[in-house]
């Protein structure tokens, strides 16, 4: 029994079963219609709406036990049509060469080093394009020709990746960053004797810099409108392992 409750299900029909992967399916539910992700509506004359399926995984804590049931809601990227379910979908990460860099610069210069970790990324994105998709299995509508119309971006978009960094790139730009022309991805601030630099790579955000209250401003900021799950010490980023003495 304790073998078989903790196996990952491959389709909807077997996570169905089971008590613990249908309170999980209902959380992501609530969760996804709390960030006003969709809106329910008929779907209009030649239109098409795009499929959707569930993605299980059991989530284990460092000791080996179960830490939580893990229900995610991802769209069928497949099936999108391009010029009418997306246009742009490029998003531009973090070059390795800047990280070495400013990696040697931290240390160099004795700054402080953070990481955060945004929480659920891709379901921030606003979107641009008229998106419909069926109704999630496990939802029910009383009226038969109802889908979800798209207002935030969903797992499995191909456009994803790119309204999260719009998105993003905006609010830093908002709050008194300026992107760096050579490399996208890396965002600074400069005041006085006060400098301050955010690099992103999707959903892993470093923050470094000689002004330990710009951080943490920052980094609240970030968490009130866009939910941080970890703040701490840079430790692992794209490979590097990072130790602090």
């Amino acid at each position: 029994m304790a073998t078989s409750s903790k196996t990952e299900p491959k389709s909807f029909k077997e996570a169905s079963q089971s008590d613990k992967w249908i309170k999980a399916m209902n959380a992501e539910i609530e969760a996804l219609e709390a960030n006003r992700t969709w809106i329910l509506t008929d779907l209009p004359p030649n239109k098409f709406s795009i499929g959707c399926k569930w993605v299980y995984k059991v989530k284990y804590k460092a000791n080996g036990l179960v830490e939580r049931y893990k229900a995610r809601l991802v769209a069928k990227r497949y099936t999108h049509i391009e010029g009418q379910d997306y246009l742009d979908t490029f998003s531009p990460v973090t070059k390795i060469t800047n990280v070495r860099l400013l990696l040697a610069l931290v240390v160099v210069n004795n700054c402080h080093l953070k990481q955060l970790d945004v929480n659920n990324v891709f379901l921030h994105g606003n979107h641009n394009e008229e998106v419909y998709m069926n109704l999630p299995p496990i939802m029910h509508s009383t009226k038969s020709n109802q889908v979800c119309i798209l207002h935030r971006s969903l797992y499995g978009l191909k456009q994803a990746g790119r309204l999260w960094y719009v998105r993003l790139s905006t609010f830093l730009i908002s709050h008194g960053y300026r992107q760096y022309s050579s490399d996208h991805s890396l965002f600074l601030k400069q005041h006085l004797q006060s400098s301050t630099a955010l690099l992103i790579y999707v959903d892993d955000i470093v923050l470094l810099g000689n002004d330990l209250l710009e951080i943490k401003s920052i980094t609240v900021l970030l968490d009130e409108v866009f939910r941080i799950k970890d703040f701490d010490d840079l430790k692992i980023f794209l490979g590097f392992e990072v130790a602090h003495n």
